[in-house]
């Protein structure tokens, strides 16, 4: 699948692309260089584009007997996500995860990386561009912070929640269908405080600095979540989808829970049993 060796070549591969294509672009990007996909706060930029021709050109090279599955190349054609459970090495990229952020000078993005074998996420990777440090997590070997120069540090999540009504990560915008939002705002109010970053990679950074006691996304995006829902899951947090499913890279409807203790996650799953 995935050696120590090649996980260190993705890593300097997205380091590397992110200094020449995401950070030489920065708060310098000009009006015609920034478009809409699915509307007018779904943004994509030559910043975007360029990071994953880059990686997917490298990774390519590094490990040609994989499959390539990009977030802008899913945006041009979706069936490339059909292959996703019967592929057997895969890597998903979101070049630029954060680009409303980015796009608008403001320096909470990120590149998300995810390894999948038949359908299953072996290897995350969730960078900060700015500050070139990251969060890397492989199946079985737990999930980790690693700054360059410094000694890498485990990440295990506790099971005591941030505050007894919880604080947690979700916007109700996400949801489409206008009483969902509705229901989904009411239901934001009964917790001690829910967070909003409009970047799932620092989202999931945030959740596993132990300060955010659940996460929860209508949008199953693979390139958006598997991931960060690996290095959850190895740092000893609980993860499903709300209708009780298991989680995987192909889900492409349903709602994401995520949650620092099995408890947590019944109680969101309760909160938001309207849902579906």
């Amino acid at each position: 699948m995935l050696s120590i060796q090649d996980k260190q070549i993705l890593i300097e591969i997205v380091r590397d692309v992110a200094k020449t294509e995401i950070l030489t672009r920065f708060r310098s990007l000009t009006s015609d260089a920034i478009d809409t996909k699915s509307g007018f706060d779904d943004l994509v930029t030559v910043a975007d584009v360029a990071a994953e021709k880059a990686m997917t050109e490298r990774f390519q090279k590094a490990l040609p007997n994989a499959l390539i599955v990009g977030e802008e190349a899913v945006a041009e054609d979706e069936s490339v996500l059909d292959l996703l459970d019967s592929s057997d090495l895969v890597l998903i990229i979101d070049p630029i995860d954060g680009t409303w952020n980015y796009a608008n000078g403001m320096s909470t993005f990120g590149v998300l990386i995810a390894a999948t074998f038949k359908g299953e996420t072996i290897f995350g990777l969730l960078y900060d561009v700015v500050n070139d440090d990251w969060i890397e997590t492989s199946k079985g070997h737990g999930t980790w912070y690693v700054k360059p120069n410094h000694a890498p540090k485990q990440i295990v999540l506790s099971q005591q929640e941030t505050d007894p009504l919880l604080v947690g990560v979700f916007s109700p915008f996400l949801f489409k269908d206008k009483n969902d939002r509705n229901l989904a705002a009411q239901t934001q109010v009964k917790y001690a405080r829910v967070i909003a970053l409009r970047c799932c990679c620092h989202e999931y950074r945030t959740m596993l600095s132990d300060n955010v006691d659940f996460f929860i996304s209508p949008k199953p995006n693979s390139w958006d979540h598997a991931a960060g829902i690996l290095a959850i899951q190895e740092a000893g947090g609980i993860v499903q989808m709300l209708d009780g499913r298991s989680y995987r890279p192909a889900v492409r409807e349903g709602m994401i829970v995520v949650g620092r203790s099995r408890n947590v996650v019944n109680k969101i799953i309760n909160d938001f049993s309207w849902y579906g």
